[in-house]
């Protein structure tokens, strides 16, 4: 169980079909600086092949906050694309969707969540994330 409830007012969901998939997109490719610019059909693939979660404005029903993870379901899940709208930043909404993520990952014995953040080490660091312990044991291929 988590031990950063929602705030009141917000809703966390696991459903993929909840995800405002429009407003999604929009916040990551012109918002995010990680996504800067990505295209519609790439951010729609990217659902597709992930676990994908949002919370929800429970008087409105909008999404306010999105995130996605990358998992083989049984060793290694990469928690990406995290993102609260501007409006709602502030009020616990990010913390507790992702403590919700790490609480809804945590039965597949998943043996490390990875993550990379320029800028938000505080927000993960609360719910148990660490830098790498030995870096220099990981490569890349690709961007960086």
């Amino acid at each position: 169980m988590s031990d950063h409830s929602m705030p009141p007012g917000y809703a966390f969901s696991a459903d993929p079909e909840r995800i405002d998939r429009d407003r999604v997109h929009h916040w990551l490719s012109t918002d995010a600086y990680w996504a800067m610019g990505r295209p519609r059909e790439k951010h729609d693939l990217a659902l597709a092949g992930s676990l994908v979660f949002g919370v929800y404005d429970e008087a409105s029903g909008e999404q306010v906050a999105f995130a996605r993870v990358v998992t083989d379901r049984a060793t290694f899940a990469w928690l990406c694309d995290v993102y609260v709208d501007p409006q709602v930043r502030g009020k616990g909404v990010g913390t507790a969707m992702v403590a919700a993520v790490r609480d809804h990952v945590a039965p597949f014995g998943v043996r490390r969540i990875m993550l990379a953040t320029a800028d938000a080490h505080g927000v993960y660091a609360k719910l148990g994330f660490a830098p790498l312990a030995r870096p220099e044991i990981w490569m890349a291929l690709g961007e960086s």
